[in-house]
């Protein structure tokens, strides 16, 4: 079996290694998540800490991984005695890396009970799924943004209680489910909800070094590792050694760190200043704080560990809005840091100290975790020494020599930024509109005269919360919020065979079935009833699926004038904002002059979508037949991509049609074809003015499509709607 990629052998990456090992230190943190952009090693760092996680004492053939010494009450294979010793069925085993596929189905990741067995034989069978296999180990999501809203659920859920449950057909299991928590995500890919981040204790983001001495180091040792693991892992054994023996130590002194009423008061005043909601924030900096000084050797938490902790797990509890990335403005905290007041209590005021001030500035410099030294600090992401010397695996082992990569690395290594830690990447930046330039627009200015002055762009109204269009018909797509769709969850509106394996029993429709073959099967009056494979049905359930939502959207000149554009993005904005709320995926097509593009292939990346539109610029003739076709297109590969992903076609554009030798007639022809082809469509009507030709209304009868004047488009502009229908009734 090749060995996994030595944790010591990392180069770069300080602040996720740091989590990581807090984590490992104190597993009641909650978990890390790991942002950033694809090839950055994510995936590699994780995997390489399940064999620094000391070794633990289980149950001799439990399936849930029970401690001896205080046994889950509960477990489906107990009970088990409390305080056994190795030789009354005690089992010592290293601790587990289970990894969760985007795929998995809810009966992997909780278990299932074998129904038929149940109904058939009178079995009571249950066979654990992933949490109970990651109970007391590592369970590592990749791609956690992927990963269903149901799933996502259940795993944190389960992360946050220590407990499993699976309620199913009247039998209830629960057993033990306590693990450390590690998702990783590419921004690009898509976002997390935010109530969801917010279950992750710590939050890292990493990116690729930009230093290229560092960069050729961590080829070098990727390529030594290919053309060897099991000699590359022996050379870094004894440092991933060393890190494995600090953690099993730091853990026996948690429990012995002491938290001073002044750290902790400056814990709540940092919290409270940065208005992050609820008190898992304070508690979350709090263990993080205190697995700090365990790390680091102390009795006690200092102002640096609430300082180092609090950049680590406040930065995505800061997400207010969909289109924002999480970051933490870094002066703000340095100021919330100073500001803080003292406790009530004046002893434990003495007992804090303040920040940065003479004692803490001489524990840094005798232990080396401050500003400048130790794993703790995030300063230094190419070679980290802690203050006694320990090895941290970026930049003094084997492969170093005298020009390695430990001299003068990129301060902040790879993803730290410095003193300040993470720094977003090109497409984990905050979204703020970009300075524009002249964005005046003139009535009654014609769009000829506007392709002559060029691009032009228009700041995008506020969005607002948008009514819902759906897809025709039901589907039977990855379970979302939009459209109707038969799903694993919802509604039951009927009975069928199962297909496969019975994961959930339609009783009614099951009985219904055996009671035609009673007599058949020789049932005495007032016996049992008898049942066969036969006889079982499972239960079809309707709910809600997400679909590809492709925005076209018109950007010529005549969508420039009366200052339409910003209410237009405004518009789309609103829809982006719902299609995040409903898990779709979402794309853009822009069209001006004389051609359309695809600013925005088909992504689950609301944020990114919104930065293509909030610099979208207009100008120039409508080629409303080259963006209709892109759509087009667009749409025939999606299918072929994900054939159960139904999509939904939303045109935004006044219907003019002015570049091409028929434009008109051309355009109306490809929206024919995508009606037979069986599109579901919206035309957002930008029109606007006293004299109105209705050639969106025109258009989207020809696309079978749902007409919506702009206005009508948010919650607000219907509820202005209805306010004028009653006006003119009365």
């Amino acid at each position: 079996m090749t060995p996994p990629y030595p944790f010591a052998a990392v180069v770069g990456l300080a602040d996720l290694r740091l989590a990581l090992l807090l984590n490992a230190v104190s597993p009641a943190i909650g978990g890390v998540l790991v942002r950033g952009e694809k090839g950055t090693a994510k995936s590699t760092v994780v995997r390489a800490l399940a064999r620094l996680l000391p070794s633990m004492d289980v149950v001799a053939g439990c399936r849930f991984g029970c401690d001896p010494a205080s046994p889950y009450g509960a477990c489906p294979d107990g009970p088990h005695s409390a305080g056994q010793d190795a030789g009354q069925g005690v089992v010592v085993r290293r601790a587990r890396l289970v990894e969760l596929p985007v795929g998995a189905t809810e009966d992997r990741l909780v278990g299932a009970l074998d129904l038929e067995r149940a109904l058939t034989a009178g079995q009571a069978a249950y066979s654990p799924g992933l949490l109970a296999a990651a109970h007391r180990g590592v369970l590592y999501v990749d791609e956690v943004n992927l990963l269903h809203d149901h799933l996502v659920d259940l795993l944190l859920d389960a992360a946050a209680m220590g407990e499993a449950y699976v309620e199913r057909d009247g039998v209830s299991v629960r057993h033990a489910a306590r693990f450390l928590l590690v998702g990783t995500m590419n921004p690009e890919e898509g976002e997390l909800r935010p109530q969801l981040l917010d279950r992750f204790g710590l939050a890292v983001q990493v990116r690729a070094p930009r230093e290229p001495r560092e960069r050729v180091e961590v080829v070098r040792r990727r390529l030594a590792y290919e053309a060897d693991p099991a000699a590359f892992a022996a050379r870094w054994a004894d440092a991933d050694a060393e890190l494995a023996e600090r953690i099993d130590i730091a853990r026996r002194r948690l429990p012995a760190v002491g938290l001073p009423d002044a750290e902790l008061t400056r814990i709540a005043h940092v919290c409270a200043t940065f208005e992050v909601d609820g008190l898992r924030a304070d508690l979350v900096v709090a263990r993080a704080a205190l697995a700090l000084a365990a790390w680091h050797g102390r009795d006690r938490v200092t102002a640096q560990d609430v300082r180092d902790a609090a950049r680590l797990a406040l930065p995505h509890r800061r997400r207010r809005d969909p289109f924002d990335a999480p970051d933490l403005d870094e002066q703000a905290l340095e100021d919330a840091l100073n500001s803080a007041p003292p406790p009530a209590d004046a002893d434990g005021a003495r007992d804090g100290g303040d920040p940065g001030g003479p004692d803490d500035a001489d524990d840094r410099d005798r232990r080396g975790d401050g500003p400048d030294g130790g794993l703790g600090s995030g300063s230094d992401g190419a070679a980290e020494r802690d203050g006694d010397g320990d090895l941290d695996g970026d930049g003094s082992g084997p492969d170093d020599g005298p020009d390695g990569p430990d001299d003068d690395g990129p301060d902040g290594g790879p993803g730290q930024g410095g003193p300040g830690g993470a720094v977003p990447d090109e497409d984990g930046t905050p979204l703020r509109p970009v300075p524009h330039g002249d964005t005046r627009q003139r009535d009654g200015v014609d769009e000829g005269r506007y392709a002559s002055a060029g691009q032009q762009h228009a700041e995008a109204a506020a969005p607002r919360r948008a009514r819902l269009f759906a897809v025709k018909g039901t589907g039977e797509g990855a379970a979302g919020r939009r459209s109707p769709a038969y799903t694993r969850m919802g509604r039951t509106v009927g009975a069928r065979v199962p297909g496969g394996t019975l994961t959930a029993l339609h009783l009614a429709a099951t009985v219904r079935a055996a009671a035609r073959q009673q007599q058949a099967r020789g049932r005495a009056p007032g016996g049992p009833l008898r049942l066969a494979a036969a006889d079982l049905r499972e239960p079809v359930r309707q709910g809600r699926e997400s679909n590809l939502v492709l925005f076209c959207v018109d950007a010529s000149g005549s969508m420039a004038a009366r200052r339409r554009m910003g209410a237009v993005k405004g518009a789309v904005l609103s829809l982006l904002l719902d299609a995040y709320q409903r898990r779709d995926k979402v794309g853009l097509v822009t069209f001006r002059g004389s051609e359309a593009a695809l600013a925005l292939p088909p992504t689950s990346s609301v944020e990114a979508g919104a930065a293509r539109l909030r610099e979208l610029p207009t100008g120039g003739r409508t080629p409303l037949a080259a963006g209709l076709r892109r759509a087009a297109h667009t749409l025939r590969v999606e299918r072929l991509r994900d054939p159960h992903r139904r999509a939904l076609l939303i045109v935004v554009t006044d219907g003019r049609a002015t570049a091409g030798a028929d434009p008109v007639g051309e355009a109306m022809r490809i929206a024919d074809g995508l009606a037979a082809g069986g599109v579901s469509a919206v035309v957002v009507d930008c029109e606007s003015g006293v004299v109105r030709l209705g050639l969106a209304a025109r258009l989207a009868a020809r696309l079978g499509a749902e007409h919506v004047p702009l206005a009508e488009v948010t919650a607000q502009g219907l509820a202005g709607v209805a306010r004028r229908d009653r006006r003119r009734a009365a």
